[in-house]
């Protein structure tokens, strides 16, 4: 009976003996976990971009929108089952025939760019806003800046 008493006793010791830490360096914190859900709009606007910018009456692509552009390629080909909407918008100036033309043509450069880079253009729908869904309000070139875009969104 005492071996066993004394067993125990060595196994309780070496298990303390385990669970003392053998240096006093700090723990490394874990990771906060994301609340952006891979593969969601939140992640592509969080992560990539979701909108690109065009100069004033203008449809081409400037360089910064297509680097925005590029990441939103990558982005798409690691979810691969996402398919996505590109809304072509303008600011307030100019008819509203003309505003829903450049709209569309904004959007439908953004989705050939996308295609360009490997995007199955069935993955891709377009729809031209004009200037009826303005992303900043005022009649200033900063708002219009703006307000000249193009929007991608998950679907």
């Amino acid at each position: 009976m005492n071996i066993k008493i004394l067993g125990a006793l060595s196994a309780v010791a070496l298990l303390a003996a385990c669970s003392t830490p053998a240096t006093t360096t700090p723990a490394t914190p874990a990771p906060v976990a994301s609340s952006i859900v891979p593969g969601s709009q939140e992640d592509l606007v969080a992560n990539v971009g979701d909108r690109v910018f065009y100069d004033f009456n203008k449809s081409g692509l400037r360089d910064d929108a297509k680097a925005t552009l590029d990441k939103q390629a990558a982005w798409l080909a690691k979810y691969a089952t996402n398919n996505v909407q590109i809304a072509g918008n303008c600011d307030e100036r100019g008819t509203e025939e003309y505003n829903l033309a450049l709209g569309n043509r904004r959007a439908n450069a953004a989705a050939a760019y996308l295609k360009a880079k490997g995007v199955a253009a069935a993955r891709m729908t377009t729809i031209s806003y004009g200037k009826d869904r303005p992303t900043a309000q005022g009649s200033t070139e900063q708002a219009w800046a703006q307000n000249r875009n193009a929007i991608t969104s998950v679907r």
